[in-house]
């Protein structure tokens, strides 16, 4: 018996997300006992799970699971837990895992716990941390099915590096047939996706106009990060609503969302709330965002932003 994690990977590249929820997965088997099995997907190099805790590696090689299908991924999942005996399930609390979770539970008949922020404080009952009320508080759930699934929110549980290795060998899971094809995914090329981006460069309505967004992009491109925007600007066209972070757009837990022309509306703040540090730049020194930001700049974003470049390049020339 182990403790299953599914580490998630694109293009054959493991996610900084896959690493973390081995680090969790290694936590409870710690507190269980046991070992960890790690199932992935078409990866390529799955040696570097072993830094993070996993003991063996279930390979699965398939092009037919190229292209991420909800259905497809929760048999995988299903059929790897089955074969180690896993009674406790690890995966993300990324957009994917939150789709194929609950396949995973009716499958194995599990308890489902997402955005879980700390290891079990207990097992008997299984007892985990999870946020509440859009990461405005937290609960203790408590699982008492047989088979438990532990999604982790990002950046919560963080990487605990180990000096270990793992054992690899081939997994051929039997593929349904979902019902469901995927044709093609589009992407955004040569850029930082949102949802695995350390850092968060976001512009609101206070740029006053899309023509405007060029030191959106240069700041975020000087600080490695990925470009946002608050609802307003997505629906008035401005920019793409791929890009549009909040309640109802796409969640964001960067280790930095810095906030430009954003006044900070409640939907919005939702979003972005499991954020590390949160910087906000604004005219109005009563925007809402002031009060949840852990850094503010009451200015003029058109002299405040390039400032704010120019210092960043001399820094790091300094600091190559």
């Amino acid at each position: 018996m182990s403790v299953l994690v599914y580490t998630e990977s694109e293009q054959g590249k493991f996610k900084k997300t896959a690493f973390e929820v081995a680090s969790y997965a290694k936590a409870v088997a710690d507190q269980m006992g046991t070992t960890v099995t790690a199932v992935t997907v078409n990866a390529d190099d799955v040696s570097e799970l072993g830094t993070y805790g996993v003991d063996k590696v279930l390979k699965v090689s398939n092009g037919d699971l190229d292209k991420f299908n909800a259905n497809s991924y929760a048999s995988v999942i299903e059929q790897a837990a089955k074969q180690e005996s896993a009674t406790v399930v690890v995966i993300s609390s990324s957009a994917d895992s939150k789709y194929l979770a609950p396949l995973v539970a009716i499958g194995l008949d599990a308890g489902y716990a997402s955005n879980v922020v700390d290891a079990p404080s207990n097992l008997s009952p299984f007892t985990v941390k999870r946020t509440a009320f859009t990461n405005k508080a937290f609960n203790m759930t408590s699982i008492d099915t047989d088979h438990k699934i532990v999604g982790v929110s990002k950046n919560a549980f963080g990487l605990v590096e180990i000096s270990g290795s793992a054992t690899a060998e081939d997994f051929s899971p039997s593929i349904p047939n979902s019902g469901v094809t995927v044709e093609s995914v589009d992407k955004a090329t040569n850029k930082v996706t949102i949802a695995d981006a350390e850092v968060v460069v976001s512009g609101g309505r206070g740029l006053k106009g899309p023509e405007n967004w060029g030191m959106i992009e240069e700041l975020a491109e000087v600080l490695g990060a990925a470009t946002a925007c608050s609802k307003p600007v997505s629906d008035l066209g401005w920019r793409p609503h791929g890009e549009h972070v909040g309640q109802t757009g796409k969640p964001v837990a960067s280790n930095l969302y810095i906030a430009i022309g954003i006044s900070g509306a409640i939907q919005h703040l939702a979003g972005i709330n499991s954020s590390k540090v949160k910087v906000v730049i604004n005219t109005d020194p009563e925007a809402p965002f002031f009060k949840a930001a852990d850094y503010g700049v009451v200015g003029d974003a058109f002299d405040v932003v390039p400032a704010l470049i120019e210092k960043l390049k001399v820094f790091k020339a300094q600091n190559a």
